[in-house]
């Protein structure tokens, strides 16, 4: 059992049991609503809005709504303890498992660590100190193996398990996270967080406080292999981690200079008591933005499944248009482009195209298997070859 759940990890995961539906009956009753178009992008919710701490925790990536809900959770004895992860002593993007059973230990988690990890690694040390109430953060793919493990395993079915899910694409494995890197940053030796922005650029946070902006368009080519990502993210088709109680994120809030807003959709009752234990700290705001984005998507769904298509492509290092003409290109956008839940709603389309194509062209034999019934839905409404 010293490696568990490493090796159920491979019974429990989307390749042998697919995505989605049958589980998203059991935790809500139901299946997403093929009619609703926003349920069919976002997930089941109860709630939706956009917020910030009033006092953001230092160190965090953005305000720090996670932490602090996970060590708020420990204050009030909801959770004997939390299983998430926390940075590597040996690279600040890389990261280990851990149980986090004191508020110290909780705060210690706090930041973005863009590469796959075994965050349900740290179940099994939980299981072994008896612990009966545990709060588990972690990725969609984690939160699927996690709901399989509860079905099948006794010990879990004795836990009460509360779960705080977090966006998640285009991961990486560590093996490849540097070369990654390298290619975008001009000072990856300094570089000390990343994120794909609602700007349409890349920023990357450095060690002496400056962030550097990299727009999407001027990436060199090679990182557009989809080669580079591990098959099972490719394969996702759960961005919003559609089966935790709560989902925090950010691409559904509007970028606001000087502001860390984030993205809260509130899935289950136990999400409800989750993000209520900050009824006090937090400064709240209705969703924004226009809906409407068809004719982005569109815009990028022709280069999408050529790309995808392309198995054997020699991908170019050079950048794709010059970094002058991506940032114009990023300020355009920024300006004329969806915002808010419009931008959640082309972030959420678009990855669903690419994945659908990927899985057509590389797995075609996985594909009435692994893509759950709202995506070809989503495809029609686009005109898109099935």
């Amino acid at each position: 059992m010293g490696e568990w759940p490493s090796e159920q990890n491979i019974k429990s995961c989307v390749f042998k049991n697919g995505w989605l539906g049958e589980r998203e009956k059991k935790l809500f009753g139901k299946e997403r609503s093929l009619d609703d178009p926003v349920e069919m992008r976002f997930g089941i919710t109860s709630e939706r809005f956009t917020a910030q701490l009033k006092k953001p925790l230092e160190g965090s990536q953005w305000s720090g709504i996670i932490t602090r809900m996970a060590v708020r959770a420990f204050e009030e004895n909801m959770v004997e303890g939390v299983v998430t992860l926390r940075r590597s002593s040996d690279d600040h993007f890389f990261s280990v498992p851990v149980l986090a059973d004191n508020r110290d230990e909780i705060y210690r988690t706090r930041g973005n660590k863009p590469v796959l990890s075994p965050v349900l690694r740290s179940l099994e040390t939980a299981r072994q100190r008896g612990m009966k109430k545990i709060l588990v953060i972690g990725a969609a793919c984690h939160m699927h193996a996690l709901r399989d493990f509860q079905e099948r395993f006794d010990h879990l079915k004795e836990m009460d398990i509360l779960t705080i899910g977090i966006p998640c694409v285009d991961n990486v494995s560590r093996s490849k996270w540097r070369w990654i890197l390298e290619r975008m940053s001009k000072s990856p030796e300094t570089a000390r967080f990343m994120e794909f922005m609602q700007d349409f650029r890349i920023h990357i946070g450095h060690a002496d406080g400056s962030v550097e902006k990299i727009p999407f368009f001027s990436l060199p080519e090679e990182l557009a292999d989809p080669g580079i990502f591990p098959e099972s993210c490719m394969s996702c088709f759960d961005y919003l981690n559609s089966l935790a109680d709560i989902t925090v994120g950010y691409i559904g809030a509007e970028l606001i200079e000087g502001e860390k807003m984030q993205w809260v959709l509130v899935r289950t009752p136990t999400g409800k008591k989750l993000i209520d234990l900050l009824s006090e700290e937090l400064a709240r705001c209705p969703e924004t933005g226009s809906w409407e984005c068809r004719k982005f998507v569109l815009n990028a769904s022709k280069s999408i499944m050529e790309n995808m298509r392309q198995i054997d492509r020699q991908y170019s290092t050079k950048r794709k248009i010059p970094l002058w003409l991506g940032q114009f290109m990023a300020a355009m956008l920024r300006r004329n482009g969806p915002k808010g839940i419009g931008f959640a709603h082309y972030s959420v389309d678009f990855h669903l195209i690419r994945h659908y194509y990927y899985v057509k062209y590389r797995f075609p034999d996985l594909l009435e298997k692994i893509v759950p019934r709202h995506v070809p839905v989503i495809l029609t409404e686009y005109g898109l070859p099935l």
